[in-house]
């Protein structure tokens, strides 16, 4: 029988290597084409896609990476910034290697519009992109309209879900609250960015504040009518580990907001704290917006999921969280990083005249810490369905942690350093 870490191990080897001899068959093919890729985002989605277009090619495609940062800086693991248990020099990472050892032309801009049927981008520079093949990893976006009041006070109420210095500022005013002190933090509605995540903020803080902020309260309000991801974890870490500091309360919808009260008003009650962490609605990334496609509930998009291309936007491909999910496809960094390879994979097929893989497998893996030390995981495989059109979970697949352990902490921060290797070095 396989342990937890060869199961990993086989599962991710067989998932890449079948998407990887698929793009090698083409790489020569391609060799004479010269064609021109532009990469939109450089998160766990964009900064794979880059790398591996180039890498699969043999240098045959031009590739080149605009990004707004300077520095990758990851959501998985900041949360541990947040505790305090980790800096957040420890998740930023540099984009220099795709620069220099992959020869992918690193852009420091922002795109502000696409014409889809000229194959252009425009920068907000005035600098304009020609592309034969485009690739959109932009992540989320929040819509804070949504919760009267919220709207331009994320200093005060600080979201802390997209890495940077917003996960800076929340771990700043965790420091300098009080001693007995009110923490309270926010979840959206369902789909949002890492189910798990903000069950794995409340276990992190809760243990910070136990530790250094005696007699604090953490109150976790949540849209949904239950816990979305890991749900009997993560009910024993708010009973047996923290159940003099959590109050968990479902179904607990956001109407309005006091910023500088720190008053939060929700559908049946009103609730004061003196650090609040609101996570707001989501939406995918606003330069989908410039695709001219309707969006999934006005939020999402659309794919043909053999190649992740735009329903409706030729030569466009999105990746990651601005999707509309596959049936039980999470929202995730390692989900990201997968439809980085399908889609560079059917990239080049379709630049060599081919069609994409026909059965492309994915998988993900997300652990979430309950201490400054201790993880649990949830894994999955799927499989293209070639009836429904879509990615399906494989039954049986994967599976989740029996309990939180230590040795699934030090799996955690492996896994971080072997996926932004994988997307960077």
């Amino acid at each position: 029988m396989l342990n937890r870490r060869e199961f990993v191990k086989s599962i991710g080897a067989m998932a890449a290597s079948a998407t990887a001899l698929g793009a090698f068959a083409t790489a020569q093919a391609q060799a004479r084409g010269g064609a021109h890729v532009v990469v939109v985002g450089g998160g766990y989605g964009g900064a794979t896609a880059a790398k591996y277009l180039r890498m699969w090619s043999n240098g045959a495609v031009r590739v080149t990476l605009v990004e707004r940062e300077r520095s990758f800086v990851s959501c998985p693991i900041s949360n541990l910034v947040v505790a305090g248990v980790r800096q957040l020099d420890d998740i930023t990472l540099s984009y220099d290697n795709l620069r220099s050892k992959w020869g992918v032309e690193i852009v420091t801009g922002e795109v502000v519009a696409i014409d889809v049927a000229r194959r252009q981008m425009q920068l907000a520079d005035g600098t304009t992109l020609n592309y034969d093949r485009a690739v959109l990893s932009p992540g989320i976006d929040f819509l804070p309209e949504l919760i009267e009041g919220l709207a331009g006070n994320e200093e005060l109420l600080p979201h802390a879900w997209k890495a940077g210095p917003q996960t800076a500022l929340l771990r700043r005013q965790l420091e300098a609250m009080e001693p007995g002190g009110v923490f309270a933090i926010h979840i959206p509605g369902v789909p949002y960015r890492c189910p798990p995540g903000p069950y794995e903020r409340a276990c992190v803080a809760a243990h910070y504040l136990k530790t250094h902020k005696p007699g604090s309260k953490l109150i976790l309000l949540d849209t949904n009518p239950d816990i979305q991801s890991k749900k009997g974890l993560f009910m024993t870490a708010f009973n047996e580990l923290y159940s003099d500091v959590i109050e968990y309360r479902p179904s607990s919808t956001l109407r309005r907001v006091d910023a500088q009260a720190r008053r939060l008003e929700l559908e049946f009650d009103t609730l004061e704290a003196d650090v609040v962490n609101v996570i707001p609605p989501m939406r995918a990334g606003r330069i989908v917006d410039q695709l001219g496609v309707p969006l999934v509930n006005d939020r999402w998009v659309d794919v043909e999921w053999l190649s992740l291309e735009v329903k409706g936007a030729p030569n466009v491909h999105v990746l990651g969280d601005a999707l509309f999910p596959a049936p039980a496809m999470p929202k995730s960094g390692h989900m990201a990083n997968q439809h980085a390879k399908v889609a560079a994979a059917a990239i080049l097929n379709l630049l060599a005249g081919r069609e994409p893989n026909p059965t492309p497998v994915v998988m993900n893996t997300c652990y979430s810490f309950v201490d400054d030390g201790s993880a649990m995981h949830v894994a999955s495989v799927h499989q293209y369905d070639v009836e429904k059109q879509t990615f399906l979970a494989v039954e049986g697949s994967g599976g989740v942690s029996t309990a939180a352990s230590h040795l699934e902490g030090q799996y955690a921060l492996v896994w971080a350093k072997n996926v932004w290797a994988d997307m960077l070095a």
